[in-house]
């Protein structure tokens, strides 16, 4: 069964004002060639409400209300009464399961057992533990594109390097990279149900297998981590291992590559931004901080537990609503100059790694891979630039370039 985006009549409910009913571009499985960020997040926020109802704006081409401003995102993120993080993600329901990402899509009280579960093995002290391992991944990917002229960055680099990482943290072989791509990219870039449930399930089944394993042969990795754990002093059900080490799978394989991405395309197009970073790597963190302000790729969803208001709304229960980093990060009301990329702004962050209690665990390896990734790139190869010709291409859904071709 392939996914229909075209535009289809869908039932308004009641309480949805028809003047609220909009167009929403970000639409799961479709890619464009125009700039999702300066060109179509910009056109959101200035032809929109700050809440709309878009009939095509959730997975699967459903409705869903999109809050698009900064401040009523970060409202919701921390209304947990009337707003749920569970089944946000489709990927359970399309294989007949009823596992959720643990701890992304749980609610309180059990959210907050979830979170110090997870926290321990991602705590900024234990991320520090691996510097040396993952600087040791990055320089092995420079040292063999350097020479060479020219890279796809995405394939050659933006993918297998962070790959390399969560093997290491999970104890996978290196030689199921390829396998693991190709899971990822019919998971989270297609719009054919058959091929992401097909994947879903092949991951699904493998990581119970690794899962299995572990509890036979424990080692020191994340899996015998999960197995071994005990939460409120009971151990994790089948559900929550496979929530769990689901949830690292596509944290681990697709959102660090997809952000490296999009600032490396970034650094092609602006070589005055790739040349303040060459010849001061002490602004590379804060950089960071700004591209991922900037060029945020990450869209998640919630839904409504009972009838509340914001800013005149009105929501009801079962309503879907659209969480965009991506129209955070260019709020004209929350950022001076949004659409300006700015290595000095001052401003009190970003919504790229979630908000209050959903906010990234991952963050500090994320962090320390893409600072990584930045200064060993910048050290070896020379100014780069985007090959002449090329158009790029993303995808919109979770937003990643297609191919990011360098020259150099």
């Amino acid at each position: 069964m392939e996914l229909d985006l075209s535009p289809k009549e869908v039932e308004i409910p009641a309480h949805v004002p028809d003047e609220l009913v909009l167009p929403f571009p970000f639409l799961f499985g479709v890619k464009t060639k125009q700039d999702p960020f300066g060109e179509l997040a910009a056109q959101v926020h200035a032809e929109t409400p700050p809440i709309f109802y878009s009939k095509h704006a959730y997975p699967g081409g459903t409705p869903a209300w999109v809050v698009r401003t900064a401040e009523d995102l970060k409202t919701i993120h921390f209304d947990t009464e009337n707003f749920s993080n569970k089944g946000f993600s489709p990927f359970s329901m399309i294989i007949g399961e009823t596992w959720n990402l643990v701890p992304a899509e749980s609610d309180p009280p059990i959210h907050a057992h979830y979170r110090a579960f997870v926290s321990r093995v991602f705590s900024p002290g234990a991320i520090a533990k691996l510097e040396d391992k993952i600087r040791g991944y990055a320089r092995e990917y420079v040292e063999g594109l350097k020479d060479k002229g020219k890279c796809e960055f995405m394939r050659d680099f933006a993918f297998e390097f962070p790959i390399k990482v969560f093997m290491e943290l999970m104890g996978l072989p290196q030689s199921r990279t390829k396998q693991f791509l190709e899971w990822e990219e019919a998971m989270l870039h297609s719009h054919d149900l058959k091929k992401m449930a097909v994947a879903t399930r092949s991951v699904v089944d493998y990581l119970r297998e690794e899962l299995a394993d572990r509890r036979e042969n424990p080692t020191d990795d994340l899996f015998t981590y999960g197995v071994q754990a005990k939460i409120d002093g009971r151990e994790l059900t089948d559900d929550e291992l496979v929530g769990f080490t689901f949830n690292l799978f596509i944290g681990g394989l697709d959102t660090v590559s997809t952000q490296m991405g999009l600032q490396f395309l970034h650094l092609a197009r602006n070589p005055e931004h790739q040349k303040m970073l060459r010849d001061d790597p002490s602004l590379i963190p804060a950089a960071i901080d700004e591209l991922m302000r900037a060029y945020p790729a990450v869209t998640v969803f919630k839904t409504v537990t009972q009838p509340c208001e914001l800013k005149g709304v009105k929501f009801m229960p079962g309503d879907k609503v659209v969480m965009s980093a991506t129209l955070a990060g260019r709020d004209p009301a929350e950022y001076d100059a949004a659409n300006e990329i700015r290595f000095d702004r001052e401003s009190d962050g970003h919504l790229s790694f979630g908000y209050g209690p959903h906010l990234c665990l991952g963050m500090h390896l994320a962090r320390r891979e893409m600072r990584i990734a930045m200064e060993e790139f910048l050290r070896a190869v020379p100014e780069f630039r985007l090959k002449d010709g090329v158009e790029v291409e993303h995808y919109l859904g979770m937003i990643q370039p297609t191919a990011v071709d360098l020259v150099w």
